[in-house]
């Protein structure tokens, strides 16, 4: 059933790992799935990705679901669905992302993830819309985040939970997904708070840190998937050029028409690389 009061993750005395076992029960139920294999974090540009993938056995409003918020932006659809491929593999697919700077907290950021692997995914496909520092990059162009740089002074973990993060994003699956697109190009990815876009100063900085991509999600995302033991693949969708690398002002419309155009290519590299799991 719906929930009306207030989300159980923001009470600190409950048990997040817990509140996620929750959920994980709830889409069982829903869906009639009992155990997922892979779970799929579609961000902005990436939402055909289910279509093509396989049979959709079920689709559940995120909100029906333990611990899950409502999404605060557009272009995001509120669902998670079930998804049956050809080779009969289970995929979640999250269409229901928590942003930082919506000011949930962190446990709401990450609780889609922890989710995900208490039904039992062992792999995490993470997915977003993003600025490109590389002045080669154009609008539209997918690429597959190889590292992250955490800006948002924030961390999923809590408690002295110390965590390896040398390998977080699978070179594995980068490489997996390089056989099937080998001009597939790959960056490190910073997390900023947002919900501002970056200034250009700031984007000079990412990148004298190393950065490539600048983003407002995903980072936060890995961590605890990783805690959670999953397999990591991130992959950007190069929405615009970052500031002060374009010469026009950046926009939420801008990041979306990118989106939009690149839909129906991104979405179905994606689901060949999931059939190639």
């Amino acid at each position: 059933m719906p929930h009306t009061l207030a989300n159980p993750l923001d009470d600190p005395a409950a048990d997040p790992f817990e509140v996620a076992a929750q959920a994980a029960a709830d889409i069982a139920r829903l869906t009639g799935v009992p155990q997922h294999d892979v779970a799929v974090t579609l961000g902005s540009g990436w939402g055909r990705a289910a279509e093509l993938v396989g049979e959709t056995v079920a689709t559940v409003p995120a909100i029906e679901v333990t611990g899950f918020s409502k999404p605060a932006l557009e272009g995001h659809v509120g669902t998670l669905r079930s998804v049956r491929t050809p080779a009969g593999r289970r995929i979640l697919v999250i269409g229901a992302r928590t942003h930082f700077y919506e000011g949930h907290g962190v446990r709401r950021v990450v609780h889609s993830v922890r989710t995900a692997a208490a039904t039992g995914a062992g792999t995490m496909i993470l997915t977003n819309g993003a600025g490109g520092i590389r002045e080669t990059w154009r609008p539209g162009q997918p690429v597959l985040i190889s590292d992250h740089l955490n800006l948002t002074a924030a961390s999923p973990l809590e408690g002295a939970t110390f965590i390896d993060l040398t390998d977080l994003y699978s070179r594995r699956l980068r490489d997996l997904a390089r056989s099937v697109d080998p001009t597939l190009d790959e960056g490190v990815y910073c997390q900023f708070r947002g919900p501002h876009y970056e200034t250009p100063a700031e984007v000079q900085m990412a990148k004298i840190l190393g950065g490539h991509i600048v983003g407002m999600s995903t980072a936060l995302e890995a961590i605890a998937a990783r805690q959670a033991g999953m397999e990591i693949l991130g992959m950007s969708l190069i929405t615009n050029l970052a500031a002060g690398i374009q010469s026009t002002p950046l926009s939420h419309e801008e990041v979306l028409e990118a989106g939009r155009e690149a839909e129906p290519v991104i979405s179905a590299l994606l689901a060949r690389i999931i059939e190639a799991l």
